[in-house]
C-alpha cells in the first residue's frame, strides 16, 4: 500500500480560474466538474452555485498535483493567515525560478527568491488568488 498527499485549495467562486493559471506555470492537466455536473442544484442547503467548481485538479508529469474547489455560499469561508503554505521543491534553479516569476505577477513576495543557507534558491510569494507558495531548490546530495 501506498499513500500521497495533495494540497487541497478552498476558494470562493475563483477555483476554475485558479486550477487554469497554477496548470499555466506548471503545466499539466486541469480535470474539474461542476457542483451542477455533479447533480447539485442551487437550491441545495449550503447553496451550491451549479457553475463553480465541485472537484478540480492540476496534475502534471513532472508530479506537481493540487487540487480545488469552490466553497458553497451556504458555508463559511474564511482563509485565514498563513494557514497554509504550499511547497514546491525541485533540483532545476531554471524550472523554479520559471514557476517563481508565473507566480509573483499580480501576487505579493514575501520573500525573494535567493540563495540561502539550506537551499541554492528559496522564496515565498502569495500569488493572486491568496495562496502562499514556499519555492526553493533541492541542494546537491551530500551522500
Amino acid at each position: 500500500m501506498s499513500i500521497t498527499t495533495t494540497t487541497h485549495l478552498n476558494f470562493r467562486g475563483r477555483a476554475a480560474e485558479a486550477l487554469a493559471f497554477y496548470a499555466s506555470v506548471f503545466g499539466g492537466q486541469v480535470t474539474a466538474f461542476t457542483f451542477a455536473q455533479g447533480g447539485d442544484e442551487r437550491d441545495t442547503a449550503d447553496g451550491a452555485v451549479g457553475e463553480q467548481v465541485k472537484w478540480g485538479a492540476v496534475t502534471s508529469p513532472s508530479g506537481f498535483s493540487v487540487m480545488a474547489f469552490d466553497v458553497p455560499p451556504g458555508r463559511a469561508h474564511d482563509p485565514g493567515t498563513d494557514a497554509v503554505y504550499v511547497s514546491v521543491r525541485g533540483t532545476s534553479a531554471e524550472e523554479i525560478t520559471g514557476c517563481w516569476r508565473a507566480l509573483v505577477d499580480g501576487g505579493t513576495v514575501r520573500a525573494d527568491l535567493a540563495p540561502a543557507g539550506y537551499a541554492p534558491l528559496y522564496g515565498m510569494v502569495t500569488d493572486r488568488f491568496g495562496v502562499t507558495w514556499v519555492l526553493d531548490v533541492l541542494p546537491p546530495s551530500r551522500g
